[in-house]
């Protein structure tokens, strides 16, 4: 009677969440929609009319002012949603999804070099974190509730249920698993995922051709590892640095992505296209395609990190992929592997490094490029995740299990607090 009785306590368990996951994955679902297709339409009408990127500082200003007067409360985007898990103070303020939505418009439709996964997931943690006020959720649920807007965003936006699911739970402590939100974060993704699909939403295919794995192969995939991890965490230190010298050298915070704003309008001058610009999505197919030159992956991360560290709005993941498939584009000119494999290795894992999230990476390349580059995604993601160090985009996460015995007396630290520590040394 006992067991019978726990096992029916289960099912209510399951179906809860399930329950959950149907009311909050459809509007995160349908919202992420919405945000691809403006998207879309915005960057159409940037290539269409590229004089309008001479009206990138003004962009600027503008979302400069929408977050200093309307988003203060909102303006540490994702780290402030991993925050609210490690330590809750305050619902996540509604407003934050149609902010970040109006401000990574802004950023594309102006020229700004920016990505779309911070966008859908703060939207997805905005819409979630209403429902735990809705039904006077517990804490400890209030917590499952946020892992899901996560995981529903990022699924969404990418078109990546599984990977989506497991990066809800892999992006929230370097090295560790929330294993307890496995399938509140799957469900949740699962929907999204559907909501997206029946919306209309399509995704970018790739084609990555084969390769017999052998010895020197999975040597090669190491050593390109080596190179995508130090390029994670060469983007990493960049976007932090950006910051902080802008924080530092201009008082008052519309400004910055103002100022921000001219010195990337002459840099596109100067260059004389907008390659650099965006998303990037063409340059990635090409990627695949042909090796690309080694300035591709540098002047992309310098445009990205420049951007959003002056104050524009957008993600990195996108930016990323960029970086990271150029890289592989152009390390497939000196190494014996396909264009498409290198291209497909460094696509996952500069951001597997950048983002510490190697599972949830070789999933989404899996289920981008097929099981057949598993062994080379893995050894790749992998090796960049150990040599990106402790550092990342995502400045709340904390360390749960340092990457090395090293580095033990960093685990329990956040990677700002491990950051803001080495700034000081040097300073000293």
């Amino acid at each position: 009677m006992f067991l019978q009785a726990k096992q029916f306590i289960y099912w209510l368990y399951i179906l809860k969440w399930f329950l959950l996951s149907v009311l909050i994955g459809i509007p995160i679902g349908a919202a992420s929609t919405f945000f691809l297709y403006s998207l879309d339409y915005v960057t159409e009408l940037r290539e269409k009319n590229l004089g309008i990127i001479a009206l990138l500082p003004l962009g600027g200003l503008i979302i400069g002012f929408l977050y200093h007067y309307w988003g203060r409360d909102v303006a540490k985007g994702n780290n402030q949603i991993l925050e609210e898990f490690h330590a809750p103070q305050k619902r996540i303020p509604f407003k934050m999804a149609p902010l970040i939505l109006v401000g990574t418009l802004l950023t594309h439709l102006f020229g700004g070099s920016a990505g779309r996964e911070g966008t859908a997931v703060q939207i997805g943690g905005a819409i979630a974190d209403q429902f735990s006020y809705l039904f006077r959720l517990r804490p400890r649920d209030r917590k499952l509730i946020l892992v899901m807007g996560i995981s529903a965003g990022f699924a969404s936006v990418f078109g990546t249920p599984l990977a989506g699911s497991i990066f809800a739970l892999e992006v929230l402590i370097i090295g560790r698993m929330r294993y307890e939100a496995l399938i509140p974060s799957f469900f949740c993704a699962i929907v999204a995922y559907l909501t997206a699909e029946f919306l209309g939403v399509h995704h970018t295919h790739y084609t990555v051709a084969f390769q017999a794995p052998n010895a020197l192969n999975l040597l090669i995939a190491i050593l390109c590892g080596i190179a995508f991890g130090l390029t994670a965490k060469f983007f990493s230190y960049a976007t932090h640095f950006w910051q902080n010298i802008f924080s530092q050298r201009i008082a008052y915070p519309p400004l910055r992505p103002l100022v921000g704003g001219i010195f990337l309008l002459l840099a596109i001058t100067v260059i004389g296209n907008n390659r650099y610009v965006g998303l990037g999505i063409p340059i990635i197919q090409e990627a695949f395609i042909k090796p690309l030159p080694f300035y591709d992956f540098v002047a992309k991360v310098l445009f990205t990190s420049f951007t959003l560290g002056c104050g524009f709005k957008g993600g990195e993941v996108t930016p990323l992929f960029f970086i990271g498939a150029t890289l592989g584009s152009a390390l497939s000119s000196v190494c014996n592997l396909p264009t498409s494999l290198c291209a497909a290795m460094g696509f996952v894992s500069v951001f597997a490094g950048a983002s510490n999230t190697p599972i949830a990476c070789l999933v989404m390349g899996i289920e981008i490029f097929g099981i057949q580059t598993g062994i080379y995604l893995a050894l790749a993601c992998i090796t960049a995740y150990l040599f990106s160090g402790h550092s990342g985009i995502y400045t709340a996460q904390i360390i749960g299990s340092p990457k090395h015995l090293l580095f033990g007396k960093n685990k329990g630290k956040t990677l700002h607090e491990i950051t803001t520590k080495e700034v000081i040394d040097k300073k000293a």
